[in-house]
């Protein structure tokens, strides 16, 4: 079921994106009377083709979905017929050709923008930003952070929930630069507190980069009582049951849900002797833990998740909705913001301040469409108005194939007075391909990756 709602989940993104960046291409050529020949979702060998309008364009759905284009009559691919002169997109100005290159991008800010302004006036659920822990001798810690405190500000700008903590956090870490938190704490006292994140490695930031500060998890306190088993796993094959409570583990008793997690965790095939309470009476069942291995190294794991008690999880809960106006400025600011720091993201790539494991290909991107999805409406609209922004920005970088690199020939043409000429651009388009390839092989290498550790 998971694996059907990620691919549908992942086909609708795609179809969405594309459709959005080409009409932009097509509806801005219409405008400048350029005539269109084909609007084309997808590559290679048409699985659906129509013919509509005046000028009889072809809408085509192909095999490969990973894309899309939209032909115009140009001199350049074929012949023209007299009449059809003035139409050609090759005998436009360079202002023409300009505005019908950037419509496509342009499309997908104004997607994104729309997505974000729908999900901030509709409400924007989420976690209050509540510092679940701090770990010994981290960036937190020595900022004087305590469990507890509830984050107010990061540097002036107001955050409600974690989401939103994340998001300024995140780009101080990238930058390297210190900051200065307002929180509020446990007796309710106000303090600033500055954090330094010159210690942030280019492989913390591929990973859990809060946990790398010093950010503990956010854990409300749950009771040891079971609330689902998973199918296969140590606690099935036990005989543990949704709705045991565990009292105790090897003689010792036992009062939270973390600290039975712990427990298992530190010991993978190793014996564990459970006093579980059951309708009523005490039960003794062993279990040993299934050994997991990830990047950190061996854990163990039953398959058992806790009751999770949602009135005891509600104070940490909070949804924030904004008015009409102030929901497009947001929605404007966050927009800007994602599409500076994804071009920031990828000149560190370049110079190695972050790593290339943070480039990711359509597996992942599928991953987060699935999980998305599964988490709500808000969560999904968020992933595409990401997505969209991603692809705007990607589009406009100066690589020919992209349509960042068809600007560059017109910045030349302005410059020069001239159209480069076709062995300068037949090139160009080689180097194109040969730069996406390799992304690619980057982006699928790391996609690769991530299913194999998890």
């Amino acid at each position: 079921m998971n694996l059907l709602i990620t691919v549908a989940a992942f086909i609708f993104a795609l179809g969405v994106l594309i459709t959005i960046h080409e009409l932009g291409h097509y509806f801005v050529a219409r405008w400048c009377g350029v005539k269109v020949l084909r609007f084309s979702l997808g590559f290679g060998t048409p699985l659906v083709c129509m013919r509509r309008g005046v000028d009889m364009t072809e809408w085509v759905i192909a095999a490969f979905p990973l894309g899309g284009y939209v032909k115009m009559l140009d001199e350049r691919e074929g012949e023209v017929s007299a009449q059809d002169l003035p139409r050609a997109f090759n005998r436009q100005s360079v202002g023409k050709r300009i505005l019908i290159v950037v419509a496509g991008p342009l499309a997908n800010f104004l997607l994104a923008i729309a997505l974000y302004w729908i999900v901030f006036v509709s409400g924007v659920p989420g976690v209050r930003p509540v510092i679940g822990g701090v770990l010994h001798d981290s960036a937190v810690e020595r900022a004087q952070l305590s469990t507890g405190d509830i984050i107010l500000k990061v540097g002036q700008t107001p955050v409600a929930t974690w989401e939103d903590a994340r998001w300024h956090l995140l780009q101080a870490a990238v930058n390297r630069k210190p900051l200065s938190l307002e929180v509020q704490n446990l007796r309710d006292e106000i303090h600033w507190r500055n954090l330094d994140f010159s210690n942030m490695s280019a492989e913390a930031l591929d990973g859990d980069f809060l946990r790398a500060l010093g950010f503990g998890r956010l854990q409300p306190p749950l009771p040891p009582v079971i609330g689902r088993v998973v199918a296969g796993g140590s606690a099935e094959r036990s005989g543990l049951l949704a709705g045991d409570r565990i009292i105790a583990v090897n003689g010792a008793a036992l009062h939270r849900w973390d600290e039975f997690v712990a427990l298992v965790a530190a010991n993978p095939a190793q014996s564990l002797a459970l006093t579980i309470r059951r309708d009523q009476q005490d039960v003794e069942i062993t279990v040993t833990p299934d050994l997991i291995s990830d990047k950190s190294g061996s854990i163990g794991r039953i398959g058992a998740a806790p009751r999770i008690d949602s009135a005891a999880l509600q104070k940490y809960a909070v949804e924030v909705r904004y008015g009409y106006y102030e929901s497009l400025v947001k929605a404007l600011q966050r927009t800007w913001e994602t599409s500076a720091f994804s071009l920031r993201m990828l000149g560190k790539m370049l110079t190695g301040e972050v790593s290339l494991k943070n480039l990711s290909g359509p597996i992942t991107i599928a991953d987060y469409a699935g999980q998305s999805a599964q988490v709500g409406w808000s969560s999904y609209m968020i992933f595409l108005a990401l997505i969209s922004i991603s692809l705007g920005v990607l589009n406009l970088l100066p690589v020919p194939l992209l349509d960042g690199g068809h600007l560059m020939y017109y910045m030349f043409e302005i410059i020069k007075g001239s159209p480069l000429s076709e062995k300068t651009m037949a090139v160009g388009q080689q180097v194109g391909l040969a730069v996406m390839l390799v992304l690619m092989v980057f982006a699928l290498y790391n996609d690769v990756t991530r299913l194999v550790n998890g």
